[in-house]
């Protein structure tokens, strides 16, 4: 008998539990995706929020928090852009530093 959630110390419903974002993090999920050029806009917007979503998902969560926003931005945005993208994080008020991205 395989008892995976025994060991991850999750049951079954925490394991498939939908992901949630917290209310400020999706407030500059949003903010965010508003700075990207339209025509790029809902691309952007899919494959950010996958990401966070798989990044919850693989540590046992089920709520996107800001640190794994920022994992997704970094991660989804071509390192050309890094740069914007964290001229746009400060403007926000999004401290990526706190989170071990260089400044």
């Amino acid at each position: 008998m395989n008892n995976n959630s025994a060991v991850s110390g999750q049951g079954p419903k925490e394991q498939n539990a939908p992901v949630v974002w917290e209310e400020a993090t999706r407030r500059q999920f949003e903010q965010l995706i508003g700075k990207i050029p339209v025509f790029l806009r809902e691309f952007a917007r899919n494959k950010v929020s996958q990401r966070a979503e798989r990044i919850v998902k693989k540590s046992g969560r089920n709520t996107v928090g800001e640190k794994d926003l920022v994992d997704a931005f970094f991660a989804e945005t071509p390192f050309g852009f890094h740069g914007p993208l964290k001229n746009d994080m400060t403007e926000l008020g999004i401290d990526y530093v706190k989170y071990g991205y260089p400044k």
